[in-house]
């Protein structure tokens, strides 16, 4: 078995437990989103919005680059065996993120005020952004343990915290809006339920990783020297973390004064649904991060081409196929759930699916590459691209359409970053994607979604029965025509099922479309 074989087997292992916490987490906050749809309305779940904006972009400015360090500094001194170094980096990271958070979430807490009045001109919503300012010092908390988890590779953890904070989210949003406190309870829920996952994060950090792993290592932490370093490479991550945050919190802002709480409501509603395709996303960005950071381009520079290439092309068969499912079937999804209301948010899902479809182009392997490679500078000049663009364009689009010009901004500004991020990869790496496999696993999934349309425009049930009708034909067609096409020959399925085999009970799920794509295979063959 080859290095990138194994490394795939590893990453799908822990992929795939990153998974499960992903999907039990988005079907907990997917029931969450529909209960206080219905409690809220379209025009309090646009306040409920509106009321974490302000802070989500203070909170850009928490992390400088710290918690990619983390992740790439453990799992390099892992495979490297140095303990005490994983020991100090791990420290110094949670400590960088306690004080900023803390320090960010009074600097919000005091802004609440003037935003509410002055910016988004929605005085209600003071306490509100108040509240949802405490959420910057629970997030830094989180998101510091869960680095250590990826670092470790210990996706459990990861999923357990998602799995936690999903359902203290939900029952707490519930418990406070049936006691009267409407959308003020959604807010604080939100909170209550990050504080409480950050406490449980810490703990597991400090029992585990930090206290009995390592516990007995002896030399200080050595932590303006550890900064220093951790800085030196996160810096110009955080940069681009911040560029596009930013970018994302500008498009925020415009999107406030030029929308009403109903079309917001909308949209991120959309949003939501959107997360149904983070399924497999999130895991796959994820497991890519640690394992490109493992591999040294002086000594395996082919094994390193190998894994680029085929992380783009396994990514794609999975998430192209499903992001145009999400599409074609948008209509009977949304409406299945909010029979008459939020009307826009199944045109605001297929657009914004569209971002997705561009993981068939290499857009998940792309800043997992560069980050793991510690070419954080790229990924910083990346963002400037995609800022240069996006800034003149949302003024313009957003003022004159709305969502649909937010939504076409963030569709826009990202593909020249891509296009260069490919061209500099192949030039200093010699790596690059597999161009006819990520076509013809395109065609494949447009055909399985024009035939999907198809069948389900000419029925005329509830909403249920096509999105049931419309999921299994899809399934049947893209199971067929992948093969067909020849998106997959013999070796990728191979490779496939040597990555799901650890995978225990659940690899016999996934065996089973592969050995249906097998025979397929035997019988196209001419």
């Amino acid at each position: 078995m080859s290095k990138a074989v194994r490394m795939a087997k590893g990453s799908a292992k822990g992929g795939f437990n990153l998974f499960l916490g992903v999907s039990l987490s988005t079907i907990i906050s997917s029931l969450g989103v529909i209960i206080l749809g219905n409690l809220l309305g379209e025009d309090k779940y646009g306040l409920y919005t509106i009321a974490f904006i302000s802070p989500a972009l203070i909170g850009l400015f928490r992390d400088w680059g710290i918690n990619s360090a983390m992740i790439k500094y453990i799992a390099q001194y892992r495979s490297e065996d140095k303990t005490s170094e994983i020991r100090k980096f791990l420290a110094s990271g949670l400590i960088f993120e306690l004080v900023l958070g803390t320090l960010l979430s009074i600097i919000s807490f005091s802004l609440a005020g003037f935003l509410a009045t002055n910016v988004f001109n929605r005085s209600g919503t003071e306490t509100m952004i108040e509240i949802a300012s405490v959420a910057i010092l629970a997030n830094a908390l989180v998101v510091a343990s869960q680095s250590t988890f990826i670092g470790f590779e210990r996706m459990g953890f990861n999923s357990f915290i998602l799995i936690c904070q999903a359902s203290l989210k939900v029952f707490l949003a519930v418990l406070f809006i049936f006691l009267g406190y409407s959308t003020l309870g959604a807010v604080l829920g939100h909170v209550v339920a990050a504080l409480i996952t950050s406490t449980f994060a810490i703990i597991i950090v400090y029992s585990i990783f930090y206290r009995k792993s390592y516990g007995s290592e002896n030399g200080g932490l050595n932590l303006s020297r550890t900064l220093k370093t951790m800085l030196i490479y996160g810096l110009p991550l955080s940069v681009s973390t911040i560029l596009a945050g930013f970018l994302t919190q500008f498009y925020s802002f415009l999107m406030v004064i030029y929308c009403s709480n109903s079309m917001i409501g909308n949209y991120s509603m959309a949003l939501n649904f959107s997360t149904l395709i983070a399924f497999f996303t999130t895991p796959i960005a994820t497991v890519l991060f640690p394992a490109f950071s493992k591999l040294n381009p002086e000594k395996e520079m082919e094994t390193l081409r190998n894994v680029f290439q085929s992380s783009v092309k396994y990514a794609a068969l999975l998430t192209v196929p499903v992001t145009l499912a999400i599409m074609v079937l948008s209509e009977p999804l949304v409406f299945t759930l909010f029979a008459g209301r939020f009307s826009y948010a199944p045109l605001f899902l297929t657009l914004i699916a569209i971002g997705y479809l561009y993981s068939g182009l290499g857009n998940l392997s792309l800043g997992s590459f560069l980050n793991g490679q510690g070419k954080t500078k790229v990924t910083m000049k990346l963002t400037l691209i995609s800022m240069g663009i996006g800034l003149p364009l949302s003024l313009t689009l957003i003022s004159a359409f709305g969502i649909v010009g937010l939504i076409a901004t963030t569709l826009v500004a990202g593909v020249p970053s891509l296009a260069v991020g490919l061209w500099w990869i192949k030039r200093h790496f010699g790596a690059t994607i597999d161009w006819a496999s990520s076509a013809r696993i395109f065609l494949a999934s447009v055909v399985a979604a024009v035939i999907t349309y198809i069948i389900i425009s000419q029925l005329n049930f509830h909403c249920w029965v096509e999105l049931f009708v419309g999921g299994i034909t899809f399934l049947m067609v893209y199971l067929v025509a992948a093969p067909l096409i020849r998106a997959l020959d013999e070796d990728d399925i191979n490779n496939l099922r040597e990555m799901v085999s650890d995978l225990g009970p659940f690899s016999h799920l996934f065996n089973l479309p592969l050995n249906i794509m097998e025979k397929l295979l035997t019988i196209f063959t001419f």
